[in-house]
């Protein structure tokens, strides 16, 4: 089961990208628009982190913060604060409040995630893996090696920051713009071919011979890791092993 989250951001748009990526990397996501009802809904459960906006109708994310601290079953819950405000004395005073990181909007969504699992890895460690497992194919995050029927596999970061954001929603059809906000950030411009091309990178350094490629082109929609693959790849591993 992955990590719960609870995201307090009263911008609809930022709320929909949030989930979007987090339930892509496994957490089971709840999103809240105002501080006052978030402040309820943390009494009835405790999730494994927050995402908190500074600024939120109802109450706000300072003070919640500091409320939230002050409650026994809340004073050692991981919050990531999310905010417009990037002055040394505004950060401090969110750190101050209780906050266990800060993030200045607008923010790189890569670097977001990767902060959420840094966070999760050092408080939270049963509640997330180091390793994605797809088919003969093996991802560890940690060492940043990928291994394909034993076989080590040489990638760029690109490459493997692609793989590891398609193997953590095998089936699902990405587009070109959803793998350019979900791998290289919204703050990066980088136009849509690009993505073609790393496809086609990551496609030769994973496939040799007539090994099946788990990489399935949507015409029209874009790219998505086959979940067939991961059915079909095991018994012909087994097969290949007993022969």
């Amino acid at each position: 089961m992955g990590a719960r989250i609870t995201v307090v951001e009263d911008e609809e748009a930022l709320g929909v990208l949030l989930r979007y990526n987090l339930e892509a990397e496994g957490y089971d996501v709840d999103v809240i628009g105002r501080g006052d009802e978030a402040d309820l809904r943390l009494k009835e459960g405790v999730p494994d982190l927050l995402l908190l906006d500074w600024m939120l109708p109802g109450l706000s994310g300072v003070e919640l913060c500091r409320r939230l601290r002050t409650r026994p079953e809340t004073e050692r819950l991981p919050i990531i604060m999310l905010t417009a405000r990037g002055e040394e004395s505004e950060r401090v005073r969110g750190l101050s409040v209780g906050a266990d990181d800060y993030v200045v909007k607008p923010f790189s969504t890569p670097e977001l995630m990767a902060r959420v699992r840094a966070m999760l890895r050092r408080v939270k460690p049963e509640r997330i893996s180091s390793q994605l497992v797809a088919g003969d194919l093996d991802l560890d995050r940690e060492t940043h090696r990928v291994r394909r029927a034993g076989r080590e596999v040489k990638l760029g970061p690109t490459e493997f920051r692609l793989l590891e954001f398609l193997m953590q929603s095998p089936g699902r059809v990405f587009s070109r713009e959803q793998l350019l906000d979900g791998v290289w950030g919204r703050d990066i411009y980088v136009d849509e071919r690009t993505v073609d091309v790393h496809v086609g990178r990551l496609r030769k350094a994973i496939n040799r011979g007539r090994q099946r490629d788990p990489i399935r082109t949507v015409r029209g929609a874009g790219y998505s890791l086959d979940e067939n693959f991961t059915a079909a790849a095991k018994p012909a591993a087994q097969r290949a092993e007993a022969s």
